[in-house]
């Protein structure tokens, strides 16, 4: 099993880990033209690089931005095309994110950065991609017995009990 974490947006961000927590792929996806084409492109290259088995964590919305539609729409089209190809994934709510990196919930990109390359040692020239890793690691946990610090818990604990009531 690999576990897949996708940072949605129009640079989306995408890291595969393999089942012991090596990095398979690492990179920021990006498509020119205009829209719904764009958008279509990028869902299914981003898409395209899960597998059957794979387990996906994706990060929930953030609607901060003027182009809150836009994402959302990304975002969306994402899920439907997990969800077509019967791909399992977790959303995971912005601040969950930051807080299983070490971070605070409010932290800013850069507090990120520093507690992704303090934790595992990895770092990236692009954020959505320091956020997809963080995603990836998130959806490791969640399916093996990794060693979790109680703030990685509290994390794991609160995306998997909003997924069962779902």
């Amino acid at each position: 099993m690999r576990f897949v974490g996708i940072d949605p947006s129009l640079h989306t961000g995408l890291v595969i880990l393999s089942g012991q927590g090596k990095i398979i792929e690492a990179k920021e996806i990006s498509k020119d033209g205009s829209d719904p084409e764009r958008m279509n492109a990028l869902i299914q290259e981003v898409t395209y690089y899960v597998q059957p088995d794979d387990f996906v964590a994706i990060e929930g919305f953030g609607y901060a931005s003027q182009r809150g539609f836009l994402l959302g729409g990304i975002g969306w089209g994402m899920r439907m095309e997990l969800y077509r190809r019967g791909i399992p994934y977790i959303d995971v709510a912005p601040p969950l994110l930051k807080k299983f990196a070490g971070a605070k919930g409010n932290a800013n990109k850069e507090k990120v950065v520093l507690e992704v390359y303090k934790r595992w040692g990895f770092e990236s020239d692009s954020n959505n991609v320091i956020d997809a890793f963080v995603l990836a690691q998130i959806a490791r946990a969640a399916k093996t017995g990794t060693k979790l610090i109680q703030a990685q818990k509290e994390v794991l604990d609160k995306i998997l009990n909003l997924k069962e009531r779902k």
